[in-house]
């Protein structure tokens, strides 16, 4: 059985010999404009992909540059913002001296006229208007803490 096996080193005995040639030649040029169809589509391909990494990789570069200068911008506006806070509170701070030399203006004076009764309202008032005032910085700095 192992003589009727033939491998491809064995001599055949080649019945035309045109005829396989032919028959090669036939089954070549289908594979081989096949491997030259594949071929192109590959390459065009990784053409496109490699294409496609570089539009990604502007886009990134892009992307990071934005990102950074919304953060600059960003920054800059905090500054400005907690500078624009710290002058408030320097405002607050004299307005709330200022009501205070008022107020004790106004009870000297109403003392001396012996108005104390109105000293006393007054001087609720002049609470009232200092909680208000501590409630703003209050209310100041908690936001500036979240941010």
């Amino acid at each position: 059985m192992a003589d009727q096996t033939s491998d491809s080193t064995s001599p055949v005995a080649p019945l035309s010999v045109s005829s396989p040639t032919a028959t090669k030649k036939d089954n070549t040029n289908p594979v081989d404009s096949k491997l030259t169809e594949l071929n192109e589509s590959r390459a065009e391909l990784l053409n496109r992909i490699q294409n496609l990494k570089q539009d990604l990789q502007s886009w990134r570069g892009k992307l990071d540059t934005q990102v950074k200068v919304y953060r600059e911008e960003l920054s800059g506006l905090k500054q400005t913002l907690n500078l624009e806070v710290e002058q408030l509170r320097e405002e607050f701070k004299d307005l709330k001296t200022t009501l205070n030399q008022q107020q004790d203006d106004v009870s000297a004076s109403l003392k001396s006229l012996g108005l104390q009764d109105s000293k006393e309202q007054i001087d609720k008032r002049s609470e009232v208007t200092e909680e208000k005032v501590e409630a703003l910085s209050t209310d100041d700095n908690a936001k500036e803490a979240e941010h």
